[in-house]
């Protein structure tokens, strides 16, 4: 076996010439068998007419039942792990010859694995002061908030505007229409435009006004573009908190009494961000594995993960309401523009999967069970019926192989060694 390059590799294959005319032997007859042919009953013609009026379709099948099988045989003879489909080229394959190929492949990588244990990485435990806690427990009460309608009268700071709002202009494809848009007059997350044009209004005025959306504004379809908008003033509401006492922590789950709603979002907090740090160190671990370990990976895999961080950032797209039918994709310029990153992350599974085998870490029944279900009772779906499903399309091995890389990284992240 020869290195072409990286992991791509050749090999020079050469088939006995009595092995080939046994295949070809076999081969036609099975055409002799399906063959019809004027003045001969189905199965009748001679081999020799058989083998000079379907040369061309016996040629092809005993090459694709051969070069495969063979290839398999060597692959495993040489222990190689070999990923994609091989290149076939330089094909002999003459009457009473042997038959030659030339075979081109990329195979996994050898990883020879570096020391992984105790990598440093900044951490420290999170921390969640009062000031945390009184700040989450007044978004909670923000969510309990009640909008009371008022008397009709014109629009000021603080109220909340009920708006049917239409762009006129500015938007391609279909207008922005929103029958029922409540906005807060002078609000904090309102654009000036709105409050601007829409203070001192009273209900069933309408008004057209320009709104100028920011280039990295959410919604694809208005970053950056200036619309103007027809507005209808539908009514005025005044928002209502309820006051935090035993009462709200009660009307809020299962607790007794306000303290033991400020104990259950303190642990919460600091669940969330212990959760934030710890993914933040394996993620500055992964990045200190990756640059520990130089070695090539096979292309396949590499255009495996440019196509899958397009298609996330296409879907991404698209959820913010792009057009994605108008858009051209460069190939070739996608790809340039991704390698390196796509390169990082590719090295970075092959060498999660390599220590998971080294440590014997891996997903057990009772794991992918427990994730089956979550993702049943989500999709409110019968248990048994999502497992049948998961096991045909492959997703319960995707979900064994999930399991076992955040292992892999705790495991990583128990042995590192922190710095403050």
């Amino acid at each position: 076996m020869a290195l072409v390059e990286g992991c791509r590799h050749a090999l020079e294959i050469s088939i006995p010439a009595a092995e080939v005319e046994n295949e070809t032997t076999r081969v036609a007859a099975d055409v002799q068998k399906r063959a019809k042919l004027p003045g001969f009953r189905p199965g009748k013609a001679p081999s020799s007419l058989i083998r000079k009026q379907f040369a061309g379709d016996i040629r092809q099948q005993v090459l694709e039942n051969l070069i495969p099988k063979t290839l398999q045989k060597q692959f495993e003879a040489e222990n190689l792990n070999v990923v994609g489909t091989p290149d076939i080229s330089d094909v002999h394959f003459h009457e009473g010859e042997p038959l030659h190929f030339k075979a081109e492949f990329e195979v996994v990588p050898n990883i020879e694995l570096g020391e992984y244990h105790g990598i440093e990485v900044a951490y420290s435990d999170p921390e969640v002061t009062e000031e945390d806690v009184a700040k989450r427990i007044e978004e909670l009460r923000e969510q309990k908030a009640e909008y009371l309608n008022v008397d009709p009268r014109p629009l000021d700071n603080g109220d909340f505007a009920v708006v049917a709002l239409e762009s006129v202009s500015g938007v391609e494809g279909e207008p922005v229409k929103q029958e029922e848009m409540v906005l807060e007059i002078g609000g904090a997350d309102t654009f000036d435009a709105f409050t601007e044009n829409l203070r001192g209004l009273s209900p069933e005025d309408e008004k057209e006004f320009e709104v100028t959306y920011p280039e990295n504004y959410g919604a694809a379809r208005l970053a950056g573009k200036t619309v103007k908008f027809h507005a209808t003033v539908r009514g005025v509401r005044k928002k209502e908190l309820p006051e935090i006492n035993d009462e709200f922590a009660q009307d809020l789950g299962d607790y007794r009494n306000l303290e033991e709603l400020r104990d259950a979002v303190r642990k919460n907090i600091l669940a969330q961000r212990q959760f934030e740090a710890q993914q933040a160190a394996k993620d500055k671990i992964v990045e200190a594995l990756v640059d520990q370990h130089g070695f090539a990976v096979p292309e396949t895999f590499v255009d495996r993960q440019i196509r899958t961080r397009v298609e996330q950032s296409l879907r991404a797209m698209n959820a913010d309401g792009m057009d994605l039918k108008s858009l051209k994709l460069d190939w070739a310029k996608v790809k340039e523009t991704q390698r390196d990153k796509a390169v990082r992350e590719v090295k970075a599974s092959l060498l999660l999967a390599r220590i998971a085998e080294r440590e014997a870490i891996h997903a057990t029944r009772d794991e992918v069970d427990k994730e089956v279900e979550r993702l049943a009772r989500m999709q409110r779906e019968p248990v048994a019926a999502l497992r049948i499903k998961f096991e045909k399309d492959g997703t319960l091995g995707r979900i064994a192989h999930h399991i076992q890389t955040e292992k892999t990284l705790t495991f990583l992240f128990e042995q590192a060694r922190k710095t403050a």
